[in-house]
Formats: structure tokens, C-alpha cells, sequence
């Protein structure tokens, strides 16, 4: 097929006939041949949205004919329940205004619309793209709850199994004084419920939008009529209860909202590897038992490893790190824009995708996790430390008394010499699991 010749500011561009965007797209394909990531599905999706909610707003207020936006807004659709993929960078420059180009002549080839004058009428890069990209966080974060909310159920399941097991403690990686095993699960669920809860609250940071702010918040070259209707009809196109910002030009200008949520982030990353390190660590003493997932060795034979907590961990210290890329993006921002919003996108749209895999595989690793009940006795019973819970009745001097004699005997377990010191019905009845865990001592 004969290419087809497109021009913009700079010339003309040789295209295929059947290719899907234009000139604008092309030029930036040229220009970011970054290997790697491309633009975010999650980004690419809202956008579409935010489109949609523009020619809406267009078509009502008269300043787009009907056909026309109705084949807008039905090329949107289209794209929308696709599967269509988009080869761009997400390192791309220019503040995002490659990614508005795409997705302004992708709609407009397929409308047959003009991709500026009609597509992206009365809309800018610097008010669509950070629209979008609130409106795909909002969505992840949801996302997120959501998952952190059954990982936090599984790990509810397991405090309950195992109640009544008690084992050693421990602190500063040394054995310390019993606990429920059933309550070292109750921690962790208690963590991906402090995550979860967060995640549930940061969409707030979010809801307020600069759609109709144009270039740098002003409104210039929009209606005033477009840019209070347009974020109803983007409200009512995603279901989120989003709003103007009263001051859209520091809206346009500041993006520390991404900041904040991206510390969110920041702290289910940092208990994913906590967790994620305590497990290791609780099966590698052989309280618990993990599921065998794969082999662990090429050449030991039998060795299994804790590889998808160790995955976990490899997660939660890319978030880290995309906190890190995220708060510099913010921060590199100049006067009226903030020009690295493509790897800000890009760096936390990564991190909600990042959590909501490793919410899923934990959980489902989790479900499988088995405890070694002859094992934690066996360890509970053989530690000098649970001497320490006879100190209501002994006092701390005798205890420690008691704690050197036992350190100069050459065998047996200091549950073994305590019954013989206190006898063992004394001992049984101190050491029972209902006194060990219960809050308090009568």
C-alpha cells in the first residue's frame, strides 16, 4: 500500500498506509527508541476516559457537531474493551505530551476526527495527563485495598489455627519470652490491616483534579461553560467522586498528592519485607513449614527454598526504590509544570501493580504455610529464657539464681531442672500454654 504523508510543525512524515496513529506518534517513537517499559495499560485506560469525558462535555455545550463526538466517544469505547498494544516509552520527554498525542490520533484515525482540533479540544497535556494518571491510581489503589484486605483475612485464619501453640519469642534475632504462634500471625495481619486501611484513604489525595486548567491552569482556550461541565462528565464516566481544584494553577504546578500516596506505598513495601523476613526466619528455625513450590537447587538434591517470599522481598524493595524516583520527579518539577511526570507515572503505577502481585501470591502462599507443633515445644521448653515466667512468683533475683545454676549443668533441658528445683506440678502449671499467653499474670 502507497504510505501515506502526514505534516506537522516540523515537516512531513512518510507513514503506512494502514498505520494506526500519526505524525506526532511516529516523530516520538523515533525520538525515545527506550527499550524496555512502555506507557502504562492502567494510564493508557484512563486516558480514554478522560477523552471521552471532554467530547461529552464538547458535544453538549455545541462546540463539537454530534456525529462527530458520538464517533469520538464510540472510538473510545472501542479502545477501551481492547486488548490493543501501545509500543511507546513510558520514558518519553515533554511532560507526557507523546502519550496525548497517541492516544488524540489513535481516537482520531479511527473517528475520523481531526487529533487537536477535535480530539483534543479545549484540553492541554498538562491538564489530561495528570488527570488520567489520578483517575488509573484511584483505580489501583482499590485495587490494592481490595487484596490487602483478603491477604490480612488469610493471615486472620492462621492467628486463629494456632491459638493456643506457644512458642519463644524473639528478640534482637535471640530467643526471648513465649507467645502464641497464633499471635505472631495476628501481627501480620494487623500490618496488612494498617495497609490496607491507608491504601483505602490515600484515593482522598487523589480525588481533586486540573481538567479544564489547560496549559498552566488558567483555562486558556477553554470555555468557561467546558471547564465546570467537563468534570461532571468525568465524574460520571469513571464512578469516582473526583473534583475541580479550587487553585488549578498549583494544581498544574505541584504534584506532591503523588508524593504522599507514593509513601503509602512506601510502608506496604516496608512490612512485605518485614513479613516476608519473619517467615523466612520462623521456617528456617523449622516452627513453620512453607510450601515447596519448585527445586530449590541445581545441584543440591531435595533443597527447596523460600523463593516467593524472597520474590516478595525483591518487590517491596523496588517500591522502595520507585519512591525514590517518584519524590525526585516531584521535586525536579519547574514553576508551572512538572516535566517528569511520564517516569513519576510510570514509577508508581509500577508500585500499585507491584503490591497488588505480591498481595496475591502471599495470600495464596500463606493459605498453604503448616506449623510444626512438636518443634515450637521442643524449642519453647529447652529455652533458659522461659524462666522469665516465673518471676511473679520467684522474683527476678532468684530466677537469675536459678538461671546460672542451670548454665553450669552439662545436659538435660531447663524445664528438666526446674521440676526437680520446683517441682513439677508447679512447673507444669506456669508453663501451661493458658498461662504463658494470657494478659497478665493473677
Amino acid at each position: 500500500m502507497k504510505p501515506r504523508i502526514e505534516t506537522d510543525q516540523l515537516g512531513e512524515k512518510a507513514l503506512p498506509a494502514d498505520c494506526p496513529w500519526g505524525i506526532h506518534t511516529a516523530r516520538a517513537l523515533d525520538n525515545f527508541p527506550i527499550p524496555g517499559k512502555t506507557v502504562s495499560p492502567r494510564l493508557i485506560t484512563a486516558y480514554f476516559a478522560v477523552k471521552k469525558a471532554c467530547a461529552l462535555a464538547n458535544k453538549e455545550l455545541g462546540y463539537l457537531a454530534p456525529e462527530k463526538a458520538d464517533s469520538i466517544i464510540t472510538a473510545v469505547d472501542e479502545f477501551q474493551v481492547s486488548s490493543f498494544k501501545l509500543p511507546l516509552s513510558a520514558l518519553q520527554g515533554g511532560a507526557g505530551t507523546s502519550t496525548n498525542m497517541m492516544v488524540n490520533e489513535l481516537i482520531g484515525l479511527t473517528a475520523g476526527a481531526h487529533p487537536i482540533e477535535e480530539v483534543n479540544l479545549h484540553q492541554s497535556t498538562n491538564d489530561t495527563y495528570p488527570t488520567a494518571l489520578k483517575v488509573a491510581a484511584i483505580r489501583g489503589v482499590r485495587d490494592l485495598s481490595e487484596d490487602l484486605a483478603k491477604l490480612q483475612g488469610v493471615f486472620q485464619t492462621l492467628e486463629k489455627t494456632w491459638a493456643t501453640l506457644p512458642v519463644l519469642g524473639k528478640t534482637e534475632l535471640v530467643d526471648a519470652v513465649p507467645l502464641p504462634l497464633g499471635a505472631q500471625f495476628a501481627s501480620f495481619a494487623e500490618a496488612f490491616a494498617h495497609d490496607r486501611w491507608r491504601t483505602f484513604k490515600c484515593e482522598e489525595r487523589l480525588r481533586t483534579v486540573n481538567l479544564g486548567g489547560t496549559a498552566i491552569g488558567t483555562g486558556l482556550t477553554a470555555p468557561r461553560s467546558y471547564i465546570f461541565l467537563v468534570i461532571e462528565k468525568l465524574r460520571e464516566e469513571t464512578g469516582l467522586g473526583l473534583s475541580r481544584a479550587e487553585n488549578m494553577i498549583e494544581a498544574t504546578a505541584n504534584a506532591d498528592c503523588f508524593v504522599e500516596v507514593s509513601g503509602i506505598l512506601n510502608a506496604a513495601a516496608v512490612n512485605f519485607i518485614k513479613v516476608g523476613d519473619d517467615l523466612r526466619r520462623l521456617a528456617m528455625l523449622g516452627e513453620i513449614r512453607l510450601p515447596a513450590v519448585q527445586a530449590g537447587s541445581s545441584i543440591m538434591p531435595g533443597k527447596v527454598n523460600p523463593v516467593i517470599l524472597e520474590s516478595i522481598i525483591q518487590i517491596g524493595i523496588k517500591v522502595k526504590a520507585n519512591n525514590t524516583i517518584i519524590s525526585d520527579c516531584v521535586a525536579r518539577g519547574s514553576l508551572q509544570i512538572c516535566e517528569f511526570m511520564p517516569l513519576l507515572a510510570d514509577a508508581l503505577l509500577e508500585s500499585i501493580d507491584l503490591l497488588v502481585t505480591a498481595s496475591r501470591m502471599l495470600a495464596k502462599h500463606a493459605e498453604e504455610i503448616d506449623a510444626d507443633q512438636g518443634k515450637c515445644l521442643e524449642r519453647l521448653y529447652a529455652s533458659p529464657e522461659i524462666i522469665t515466667a516465673f518471676v511473679p512468683m520467684l522474683g527476678y533475683d532468684r530466677c537469675a539464681e536459678l538461671f546460672k545454676q542451670f548454665e553450669q549443668l552439662s545436659n538435660g533441658t531447663i524445664r528438666e531442672f526446674l521440676e526437680k528445683e520446683l517441682g513439677k506440678q508447679t512447673v507444669e502449671k506456669v508453663l501451661s500454654p493458658q498461662n504463658l499467653m494470657s494478659l497478665g499474670h493473677k
